[in-house]
């Protein structure tokens, strides 16, 4: 027997107001930018932790390998937690995602070594386009002022040995 009622949809859980950037570049300080595919703008790869107690490593790397395929474990990869944190208003535009009240967010920030400029994978529902860009480049190209702080630290931390 046919049902003739709508198919009922499942509200989306909020968001934790807790979450990664990812500063993916290559040894040369080619930077990977992502676009949204709601606004259009340009970033790094970005993403909120699946619980409150999901480790910020993890939250780093289940992010890479949803929005570019990418697994950030990877012999050839470096991941490298910076031990860096920016708080910021959430966006008015992105309010109705988080529990009510909540209105500023915590991004703990990250940098992914890969050994080259390579193709990925994007996910089409947040992402329409990337690009491998001089570093100074993608600093000015992204949308958040957070991201650009993050990717002007790059030359930071390769001459200061923090990465290979």
């Amino acid at each position: 027997m046919k049902s003739n009622s709508a198919p009922v949809s499942v509200p989306r859980p909020y968001k934790i107001p807790l979450s990664v950037l990812v500063v993916i570049h290559t040894p040369a300080l080619e930077v990977l930018l992502i676009r949204r595919v709601d606004v259009g703008t340009w970033q790094s790869v970005t993403g909120s932790k699946d619980f409150p107690d999901e480790p910020w490593q993890d939250t780093a790397c289940r992010e890479v390998a949803e929005e570019i395929g990418l697994d950030a474990r990877s012999p050839e990869c470096e991941l490298l937690d910076w031990g860096l944190e920016n708080q910021y208003d959430i966006y008015p535009r992105y309010q109705h995602r988080y529990p009510p009240g909540v209105t500023r967010n915590t991004e703990r920030v990250f940098g992914l070594r890969v050994p080259a400029v390579q193709p990925v994978e994007l996910n089409p529902r947040e992402h329409t386009a990337y690009q491998w860009l001089p570093w100074r480049e993608a600093a000015d190209t992204v949308f958040s002022p957070s991201n650009a702080e993050a990717i002007l630290w790059l030359p930071r931390w390769q001459s200061g040995g923090h990465l290979r």
